[in-house]
């Protein structure tokens, strides 16, 4: 299944990727064979220890690069700011508060609660995608709380 990063997503995870191989890969192989050294290997905690975070490092690398293959990357050229969707920047109306909050609808990998970019899988995303400026989203989160949020202006900001 693809799943869908901007060019600066795509970058970070390329980059990552880029470090855990060739810096943090042979710092674990260098640290196996420092614990090998020491001798016995049925009771060295050092030896299972640095194997364990060899596997986790391998793990890790394996799920970045299926990831980076199979990532479509996002044509910001080609959105709509006519209505919410990824990658749009959201003013909204809080109607029980009358507070104003913005948001950035980013794929899954990107988002950062403290940047104000949300995932699109969010509950609150889901319930934003489509609307258009005028429209009330009334939004059920998972804890059974209701929102409702008048959408002010939809931007794309980079």
């Amino acid at each position: 299944m693809a799943s869908y990063v901007t060019k600066e997503g795509l970058e970070k995870m390329k980059a990552e990727l880029e470090q855990l191989e060739t810096v943090e890969r042979p710092k674990i192989t260098q640290q196996i064979a420092e614990a090998r050294d020491k001798g016995d290997l049925s009771e060295n905690a050092e030896y299972d220890a640095a194997k364990e975070a060899q596997g986790m490092l391998e793990m890790r690398i394996s799920k970045l690069k299926d990831v980076v293959v199979s990532s479509k990357v996002i044509d910001e050229s080609q959105l709509d700011t006519s209505k919410v969707s990824i990658l749009t920047t959201v003013k909204l109306k809080n109607n029980a508060t009358n507070q104003e909050q913005v948001f950035k609808l980013v794929p899954d990998n990107e988002s950062d609660l403290k940047t104000g970019k949300i995932s699109v899988n969010t509950p609150i995303a889901k319930g934003l995608l489509g609307k258009v400026i005028g429209d009330t989203a009334d939004i059920t989160l998972p804890n059974g709380n209701k929102l409702s949020f008048e959408v002010l202006d939809i931007t794309l900001d980079n």
